[in-house]
């Protein structure tokens, strides 16, 4: 009897047993997901969120978790880093949590002060961009001592708009992690108040980015600080001014070089879904924010 004849079949039985294991690995594994989705408390319409002294007045499109759900989302479920400064998330209705198309605004707030917008208008955005992007390029080399995957920052999915008006500041990035097959996008928005802003940073595929912008134009007018945490209740006599303009806000570069990383809230997500702070880009946004994302699929989901 040849020796092939025998072990062959033992090696199919091998690989069909461990085929069944994996299946059966993955189907728990899909059920425990259900069971933590169907676990969630969903809320809709006007939401406050007491730690930033802001609220939301949500339209029908969207409903939001609060913090203690949005981490276990963003950790159990998509596989980010614990991260207590989420305070909350806001998820469009168009998809289910466990879609491939799923995507979702990660709320966090910076108490660094009242951020001067004497710089908005004279900003190049095109330089910015530019500078961002040797930035990245230099920091690359480090990222990947660190673990993470090497990035390219392509261009503006969205150029930076400022709305003087409303104090709101919005901008979108096309990013590309090294070994993925496709681009990340980063859709970031910036509400100021009187003692910081609020970050709203979503993270999906490149190919969303028609959905994610008309999605996300409909939620900046739905956030606002509380009446004395506005923008316009600043007082110069007692306030707190933080350290850095607008620039900052969208380059986060600037600041770094600057040191001020620390708490800038910049994230680079590359979404399963988190986002990792712009200190781990940039100096060695999570593990898009952002685990806020590690196949090709799941890598448009995790928060970087």
């Amino acid at each position: 009897m040849k020796w092939s004849s025998i072990v062959l079949p033992g090696l199919l039985a091998v690989a069909g047993g461990a085929f069944a294991q994996d299946a059966s690995q993955e189907e728990a594994a899909k059920r425990q997901a259900e069971q933590l989705v169907a676990s969630l408390h969903w809320k809709e319409g006007e939401i406050a969120v007491p730690s930033a002294d802001a609220k939301f007045r949500l339209g029908s499109q969207f409903h939001y978790l609060e913090a203690s759900d949005a981490q276990k989302v963003l950790e159990d479920l998509w596989g980010n880093p614990p991260d207590d400064t989420v305070l909350g998330m806001v998820v469009p209705k168009s998809h289910g949590l466990m879609d491939d198309a799923s995507w979702a605004v990660v709320v966090t707030y910076s108490d660094d002060g009242y951020v001067s917008d004497e710089d908005a208008k004279s900003i190049d955005y095109a330089e910015l961009l530019s500078d961002m992007q040797e930035e990245i390029k230099d920091e690359n080399e480090a990222r990947k001592d660190a673990g993470y995957e090497g990035l390219t920052l392509h261009r503006w999915a969205e150029q930076p708009h400022y709305d003087a008006s409303n104090k709101k500041l919005y901008w979108a990035k096309d990013l590309e992690f090294e070994g993925s097959e496709g681009h990340t996008l980063n859709y970031d928005i910036r509400v100021l108040g009187r003692g910081g802003y609020l970050s709203l940073n979503a993270v999906a595929n490149m190919e969303s980015l028609p959905e994610v912008r008309a999605d996300m134009q409909q939620l900046l007018p739905m956030v606002e600080f509380d009446p004395g945490a506005r923008y316009a209740d600043y007082n110069a006599k007692t306030d707190k001014v933080a350290a850095y303009g607008i620039a900052a806000l969208v380059g986060g570069g600037v600041a770094a070089k600057a040191g001020l990383f620390g708490k800038l809230g910049v994230l680079l997500l590359g979404l399963k879904k988190l986002l990792i702070p712009i200190g781990l880009v940039l100096a060695a946004f999570g593990k898009k924010i952002v685990g806020f994302f590690t196949g090709d699929k799941d890598r448009s989901k995790t928060v970087r």
